[in-house]
């Protein structure tokens, strides 16, 4: 039986909370003007959201948008900084009461998850559902294990759920009516054509429902098609099975039920095929014995070495900045197979930075 709460809006009010999620806001982003502003009159800013919440006139304010390519092209909608604080509000109360019941493959946006943890995940997975790297008959080396993958994308995923159907899966544990009054607000504030569909990049609280919305589909795979090897990370998942026959099988009634949660799996992005063939997944390519790095994240740091090159000369780019920006690529690089490649990298740091 589901376990469901009443009476947690007081609690989202609290100032106590509010304090709690303007701190978790304003984390890495304090040299930025609009939370230095909020910062000013804190207190009072954040008493003024409190009112706001408590007699149930808080509306937020409209989404700024901007493009990014990473290198995927997509367009974020960033909140205003009081409206993050009262995601931050939500989600610090209502997310521990649904993370309980997510299953333990489910590793986007999460304490303790994340992209590496998913990656250990499957290296484990990888081993078990080749029955510990059993080779095919007659392979051409040693990498030709047995299994196969089903890697799936869900299309337009944040464009196309369905906010009728989020509130309704959020009711069965909420049984408070001013926080679904509140987070149909948060929902509806977006710049799509049908404010019943879709739902904002760039918010915390849409990450946290994307993983609400499809706890459905975990469900479904794990309970109802009784999946061992399943892994997700927001809106991409993968299947292992030693039968390709078994995962052809997986593949349609998954497309069957996202029907039923009105989504759809990317057809071209949607593939099976052999497990010793390596697949793009989460920053890597990964193979059965090694990971490397994809090659358009090298052609990205090759193009931000030219540039810091570039803005060197001009004396634009401090070296303690450079440095910085190189670490955080390299620390992304030590999880895969990358020794030749992170030297040359460093030689050309060094030449830049002397």
């Amino acid at each position: 039986m589901t376990r469901t709460y009443r009476n947690l809006y007081k609690e989202l009010c609290s100032f106590r909370n509010l304090e709690l999620a303007y701190r978790k806001a304003r984390k890495n982003k304090r040299c930025k003007k609009s939370v230095q502003e909020f910062e000013l009159n804190m207190e009072r800013n954040l008493l003024q959201l409190k009112q706001e919440l408590e007699t149930l006139t808080y509306k937020p304010r409209p989404l700024r948008q901007f493009v990014i390519r990473d290198p995927k092209t997509r367009v974020i909608s960033a909140s205003h900084f009081r409206d993050r604080v009262v995601h931050h509000a939500v989600c610090n109360v209502i997310q521990p009461l649904f993370e309980r019941a997510f299953i333990i493959d489910s590793y986007a946006n999460q304490k303790s998850k994340g992209t590496h943890a998913a990656l250990r995940r499957f290296d484990k997975f990888k081993r078990k559902a080749s029955g510990n790297g059993r080779l095919v008959n007659r392979p051409k080396d040693n990498s030709m294990v047995i299994g196969y993958v089903l890697k799936a994308d869900i299309k337009h995923y944040f464009d196309e759920v369905d906010n009728g159907i989020l509130l309704s899966i959020l009711k069965h544990r909420i049984k408070d009516g001013n926080v679904i009054s509140l987070i149909r607000k948060i929902l509806e504030n977006h710049n799509y054509k049908d404010k019943n569909t879709g739902m904002p990049l760039g918010n915390l609280t849409s990450q946290f429902f994307a993983n609400v919305y499809l706890n459905e589909l975990d469900y479904f795979v794990k309970h109802k098609l009784k999946a061992r090897y399943y892994i997700r990370y927001v809106d991409d998942f993968i299947l292992l099975d030693k039968s390709k026959e078994r995962l052809k099988y997986c593949k349609n009634e998954i497309n069957k039920f996202l029907k039923t949660i009105k989504l759809r799996l990317h057809s071209e992005k949607s593939k099976i095929f052999p497990l010793h063939r390596g697949m793009n997944l989460l920053g890597y390519r990964v193979f059965y014995h090694y990971k490397l790095i994809k090659r358009s994240n090298l052609r990205a740091i090759e193009k931000r070495l030219l540039r810091f090159k570039m803005l060197q000369e001009r004396k634009c780019l401090s070296h303690i900045k450079i440095i910085q920006s190189i670490e955080s690529w390299m620390a992304y690089a030590k999880h895969a197979n990358s020794y030749n490649i992170r030297k040359c990298i460093m030689r050309q740091l060094n030449s830049i930075t002397v």
